[in-house]
């Protein structure tokens, strides 16, 4: 499926962040030059601009227009539900997944039983999958996805983005997630696959919801924690008493 205009404009504007074309502290072209750079609606910028904004990649200041904030390199977003596949492509971080494990389960495996106490039985696709950027492990994500909704995950949308497949193919309305962030001593095959030279790494578990609050997805995602730094973007949501 063909990417819409506003994503490939929110990508270009943040490869040309992450390689300094846009430092931090400069204001982006306003809205005006960037319709006419990008040859699209005022309407289609707008919505880049959000993605950005929602990112931490900039900020907009009325009545100047947009500055480019100050995120490392390889800040993972902990407290979003963006994929890693989308990450990769916003951040131009030359990542690679490697599929490790894709099966389909009658219960859960007993690292999920263990983490999630409270889940009660179910049959779902069991899938890890290790990240690499530029040849080096950063991150192993375990994940379960419930079945029902999920009954089929090809290996190509593992490969790539299940969220992707689930969004266009399942049109599944993916909408919040819950997580815990702790570190954890990991068993030998996760410490090989992430090569760390001892068995600690930081665990980030997550409950992920539809929009009519369906649990549909267990994750756990052990972190290299000499590789990775973890960034909390909050924005104030003001709430009227």
């Amino acid at each position: 499926m063909a990417e819409s205009k506003s994503n490939i404009i929110a990508q270009d504007i943040a490869a040309k962040i992450q390689h300094h074309q846009y430092e931090v502290g400069d204001f982006l072209p306003s809205e005006s030059q960037l319709t006419t750079l990008y040859g699209s609606s005022r309407e289609t910028v707008r919505k880049a601009l959000n993605q950005l904004t929602a990112l931490g990649l900039i900020q907009k200041i009325r009545g100047k227009g947009s500055i480019v904030l100050n995120l490392g390199k390889y800040s993972f977003p902990i407290s979003g539900i963006t994929s890693f596949s989308e990450l990769n492509r916003s951040l131009n971080m030359h990542a690679q997944t490697k599929v490790v494990a894709l099966k389909k389960m009658t219960d859960l495996p007993e690292i999920f039983k263990e983490k999630f106490p409270e889940q009660k039985k179910q049959a779902g696709i069991y899938v890890e999958r290790l990240r690499l950027i530029d040849n080096e492990p950063i991150v192993l994500d375990c994940d379960y996805l419930f079945s029902p909704p999920i009954d089929e995950l090809p290996k190509e949308a593992a490969e790539n983005s299940i969220y992707d497949y689930l969004e266009h193919e399942l049109k599944l309305d993916i909408s919040y997630a819950t997580k815990v962030i702790t570190v954890e001593k990991i068993d030998d095959k996760y410490q090989r696959l992430l090569q760390l030279k001892d068995r600690l790494a930081v665990l980030v578990a997550s409950h992920n919801f539809l929009g009519d609050t369906t649990l549909f997805q267990l994750t756990l995602s052990f972190h290299n924690p000499s590789k990775f730094k973890f960034v909390d973007f909050a924005r104030r949501q003001k709430i009227k008493l």
